[in-house]
């Protein structure tokens, strides 16, 4: 059994009881470094535990795929949601290129995306239409990404950013803000949220034309808001549209 399990935003409160057993159960458990140190340490005694650096997904996922091939119980853990961004559709993908997809059962473990963790931080931003880019443009060229960010921005979709900005990467934040800028009020207000409920966490509400680009890191996720965003109360709202059916 291969499960692909999905620890949150990295509180131990928001590591859902599925996750927990799925650990709990596992006889390999797999990951990048420092979501590894997410676990509580309990969980992994006794554990065969796989573990890469940056860059290295490909390696663990395949090391995985193996042991699970073995028949050993092993779980790919990863922060955030494994189906967002993370490691469930590189399991997969090895999965088929191996032709292990009926020999090896798979599971994905969901868990509490970094753009929901940063939603409930900054108030109520995503209760209409959104839409999540990465802007990281080691997997997706990045006049691919620049298309993505027009297009959602032109049909006024909330727009959760991943990965804004690294120090290869330092000026790809700037361009995106501007792109969203062509259809946004300058007033617009954002999110900016790092390290969602972890330690160091920061949590701040500007306008478009203020967010400042070199406070953000590869642990930040920003959200954008679109034409009826506000804010209310220090807090980011944007309506569902009740206020037009409705006497509030």
């Amino acid at each position: 059994m291969l499960k692909a399990v999905s620890l949150g935003p990295g509180d131990p409160g928001l590591l859902t009881p599925a996750a927990l057993q799925a650990i709990a159960d596992a006889e390999v458990v797999a990951g990048y470094k420092a979501y590894i140190e997410l676990i509580p340490a309990e969980l992994l005694k006794g554990k065969q535990v796989v573990s890469t650096g940056m860059m290295g997904e490909v390696d663990r996922a395949r090391q995985a795929v193996e042991t699970a091939r073995q028949g050993k119980a092993t779980v790919m853990v990863c922060s955030g949601d494994a189906g967002i961004y993370a490691m469930a559709g590189l399991l997969l993908e090895i999965l088929e290129a191996e032709g292990l997809l009926d020999a090896v059962p798979f599971e994905v473990i969901p868990g509490v995306p970094a753009f929901n963790a940063a939603a409930a931080l900054l108030g109520a931003p995503l209760m209409h239409d959104f839409a999540s880019i990465s802007l990281s443009d080691l997997l997706t060229p990045w006049e691919r990404i620049e298309q993505r960010l027009r297009a959602a921005a032109s049909a006024d979709f909330v727009i959760a950013i991943y990965n804004p900005r690294s120090r290869k990467r330092s000026d790809h934040l700037r361009r995106a803000l501007d792109i969203i800028g062509e259809f946004r009020r300058p007033s617009t207000p954002v999110g900016v949220v790092g390290r969602a409920y972890r330690p160091g966490q920061s949590v701040e509400a500007v306008p478009l034309r203020g967010v400042d680009v070199g406070k953000v890191d590869m642990q930040t996720v920003l959200i954008v808001g679109n034409s009826a965003t506000r804010m209310v109360g220090g807090r980011m709202l944007t309506p569902r549209g009740y206020h037009r059916k409705y006497d509030l």
